[in-house]
């Protein structure tokens, strides 16, 4: 990876933990979604605008496919982590769903693409692996069972993770569609998606508006700006090496967590923390 590559991914890394830690404080589900996907398309949507004033995007049917692709996917996305974040703490369902995401995916190429995973590739999935269980054991005074729902909902989150990042990766790369134009695409389909569901309950997502507002313009800001960096990145960088770097925000997140919401478990979720980030460092390396 180069250096101008590793900026931008380091800097999405910042930018996206940062969100998530917003998104959890708030804790206003799709109405938090509505809300700050209607405030970053009113941003994103002059520039665009403007882009495809000058520039002129040749769109054909394929195309069109990926991009309202990519804002039902993020859409199912969205939802899943703000009821993760609902049922979950930051530092557990954070590099839950993160790691989860990059693992799944080169499972997914062992089993059905037949790939043969080097030996550095298998110590980082069982760091992974390894680090999921530790966030999944159940602390003092915990039963597994009131763990169950957070850990469904981040590995599903993981899931969706994995799904936008291989389809997102095709279309910047493959179908040269411009990481702006996708960025745009999403936070205005997943807007316009929930927009009914919005209109018929326009009391309570002014109640959320009013309790929320900073976190609303705050994740409007860092959401997209955080995915539009990787975007940029994928454009001219290997999926392989991007996906799991990316990941370092795992940590950040962790360490997040602890700090700032006085979350429990602080050493025992750090250190799985870092197993996880050891692990997917080892499956870009590999």
């Amino acid at each position: 990876m180069g250096v101008l590559a590793l900026l931008l991914v380091l800097t999405s890394a910042c930018l996206h933990a940062t969100w998530n830690l917003m998104a959890k404080r708030a804790g206003g589900g799709w109405m938090f979604v509505w809300l700050f996907t209607t405030c970053s398309s009113v941003v994103l949507l002059p520039v665009t605008a403007g882009y495809a004033a000058i520039n002129q995007p040749d769109l054909d049917l394929w195309d069109c496919v990926f991009i309202v692709g990519t804002a039902v996917i993020h859409l199912l996305y969205f939802l899943l982590l703000q009821r993760a974040y609902a049922v979950g703490d930051l530092s557990l369902i954070y590099p839950l769903a993160r790691g989860s995401g990059p693992t799944l995916a080169t499972l997914g190429a062992v089993l059905l693409l037949d790939e043969r995973p080097s030996l550095l590739t298998w110590i980082g999935l069982i760091l992974v692996v390894s680090g999921v269980v530790v966030l999944a054991l159940p602390a003092a005074g915990f039963q597994l069972r009131q763990l169950r729902p957070a850990l469904v909902y981040g590995l599903l989150t993981g899931c969706c993770i994995a799904s936008y990042t291989v389809w997102d990766k095709y279309a910047v790369h493959q179908l040269s569609i411009s990481p702006l134009l996708m960025e745009t695409a999403s936070g205005l389909g997943v807007c316009l998606m929930l927009t009914p569901s919005a209109l018929t309950h326009r009391s309570e997502v002014r109640t959320v508006w009013a309790a929320h507002w900073k976190a609303v313009l705050g994740v409007a800001i860092l959401s997209p700006g955080a995915y539009l960096l990787i975007l940029i990145a994928m454009s001219f960088t290997d999926l392989s090496s991007i996906a799991p770097a990316r990941e370092i925000s795992i940590l950040i997140a962790a360490i997040l967590g602890t700090r700032f919401l006085g979350e429990a478990h602080s050493a025992r979720r750090l250190a799985a923390a870092t197993s996880m980030v050891g692990g997917l460092l080892a499956l870009a390396c590999g």
